[in-house]
């Protein structure tokens, strides 16, 4: 690391610091949720953390993305482990996955993430914050008490979120509800102007003091039946005690299996999805970046590479940047690497020394946190935005949360990334060919790249030509003319004397007609 860039990190510790600190409360519970989720032990979430902020934020070139176990793949691991049979084989392929993303990498593979249309990014952010909200939502009531699926793209049935809320609602804790709208109303001032001109008030993060209030009423209200938080809606960490039980804890691939097929196919897959998660989420980061920085994306996948190839090693699950985390990172304020990096370091040393006082914080604490995050993604003023954009904008913007919403991340986008392509190829398909009239003289202008796909309009804008008319056909703007469209030309032109129509043909091969 150069001078510059140590200044430069060290300048950005004031903000840097709070907000690795909001990203630790964050990532933790979700960590243990995505590990219990995959059917792995809950330590090898922690450890995928970890790896992410230790190993990956170094690596990447993304001052603000945040790595570790992703929702997303929690099926494929669940379904990988037990077609392996053991947890141990699975990890092999873990690193062999982080091979071929390495190569990926290199092969400047990258690429693919800059042909993600923007109103699908942010239709994709849109569902995500809509997913937060929704998943919060039981925990923020005292209802739920499973986490697995905070951070999914993916729910996997979106009816069965809806009427679980709906079902929160009829069993409400009186404790968590006082918590978790305290909590909302203590992060909400500290982004008045009032608490962030404050001297002292403005060094200290809202999502910290929402954090301890929620500890310290945990903690006071624990003799009281009608208030106390149960158990299962507090963090819930293994007992770990100091570096020895922490390496107690780590599992290593079983490297007996390289013979086995299925290890390189799901490794394979690993790597694909994973590659694909990361791309996404690096490109909706960029966006949300205030100082709007663009990251490297093959230094992306070449860091992810060499992080899974640590997480496997280790006993840590598959790694992708996670943009849940990356958002968290960004509206608490973090501005460079340090803030991921101390997340890591601090995932590190909560599990090692510190996993009996964490195990005080509510989930409701950690939901209002997420509650505000995906408010931000999602705010109306986002709907209207691209709503005033026409529906070139609105309609692949749409469709995205929504088959996000009903389906899965990869299919969501997939879904949107088509409907922007029919939105382009159509503002092409019109833009391509004009056709402008003047009593009975008619100017037929070819713009940009005239293809096969445009010969259906081009014989519509023919067909409108009345008989005794003069035709000018123009093609000196179009870079390029498909034959088929030249072959539609030149049958207008030989059919045109029947018409008595005058063609006149300018920079374009073939021969006019002229009575």
């Amino acid at each position: 690391m150069t001078h510059k860039h140590l200044k430069y990190y060290l300048q950005h510790l004031g903000t840097d610091i709070p907000a690795g600190l909001v990203v630790f409360l964050v990532a933790l519970p979700l960590c243990l949720g995505i590990a219990m989720a995959s059917g792995a032990p809950l330590f090898a979430g922690v450890i995928s953390g970890i790896v992410g902020g230790l190993v990956v934020a170094w690596l990447s070139g993304s001052q603000l993305s945040v790595s570790g176990p992703a929702a997303g793949l929690t099926v494929i691991v669940i379904q990988a482990i037990q077609k392996l049979g053991s947890f141990e084989s699975f990890l092999f392929a873990v690193v062999i996955a982080g091979g071929i993303q390495l190569i990926l990498g290199y092969l400047r593979a990258g690429v693919i993430g800059a042909y993600f249309p923007s109103a699908v990014i942010k239709g994709m952010l849109a569902a995500i914050g809509l997913i937060l909200i929704m998943k919060q939502i039981p925990h923020a009531v005292g209802f739920d008490a499973d986490y697995e699926g905070d951070e999914a793209y993916m729910p996997a049935d979106a009816e069965f979120t809806l009427a679980e809320i709906v079902k929160s609602f009829g069993a409400i804790s009186l404790g968590p509800v006082i918590v978790s709208a305290l909590a909302i109303v203590i992060l909400l001032a500290w982004e008045t102007r009032m608490f962030k001109r404050n001297r002292i008030l403005s060094l200290i993060p809202g999502p910290l003091v929402a954090v301890l209030w929620g500890v310290g009423f945990n903690l006071s209200t624990q003799d009281n039946s009608l208030l106390a938080i149960h158990p299962e809606h507090l963090v819930n960490l293994p007992a770990i005690q100091g570096i020895a039980g922490f390496l107690h804890q780590l599992q290593f691939p079983d490297f007996a299996q390289y013979a086995n097929p299925d290890i390189y196919n799901i490794a394979i897959t690993i790597a694909i999805v994973a590659s694909l998660e990361t791309l996404l989420s690096l490109e909706a980061t960029d966006k949300l970046d205030p100082l709007r920085r663009v990251a490297p994306t093959n230094q992306e996948l070449k860091a992810q590479g060499i992080g899974n190839i640590i997480s496997g090693m280790l006993g840590g699950l598959p790694i992708t940047a996670v943009i849940v985390r990356s958002s968290a990172n960004v509206n608490a304020g973090g501005r460079t690497k340090m803030a991921c990096f101390f997340h890591g370091v601090l995932l590190l040393l909560s599990v090692m020394f510190l996993s009996r006082h964490l195990n005080y914080i509510p989930l409701a604490s950690l939901a209002s946190i997420l509650l505000l995050t995906g408010y931000k993604l999602a705010k109306p003023n986002l709907f209207l935005e691209m709503y005033a954009k026409g529906m070139n904008q609105l309609a692949p913007f749409v469709i995205t949360v929504v088959a996000i919403l009903v389906s899965d991340l990869l299919k969501g986008m997939a879904i949107g990334i088509v409907c922007g392509l029919f939105f382009v190829i159509k503002a092409n398909f019109h833009s391509a060919i004009t056709l402008t009239r003047d009593g009975n003289n008619y100017l037929l202008r070819l713009q940009k790249d005239v293809s096969f796909l445009n010969k259906a309009l081009l014989r519509t804008y023919l067909g409108q030509v009345a008989e005794n008319s003069y035709l000018i056909i123009d093609g000196s703007k179009a870079q390029f003319i498909d034959q088929d469209i030249m072959e539609t030309i030149q049958d207008f032109v030989n059919a045109a004397k029947d018409d008595h129509i005058t063609v006149e043909l300018k920079k374009i091969g073939g021969s006019a007609y002229k009575p």
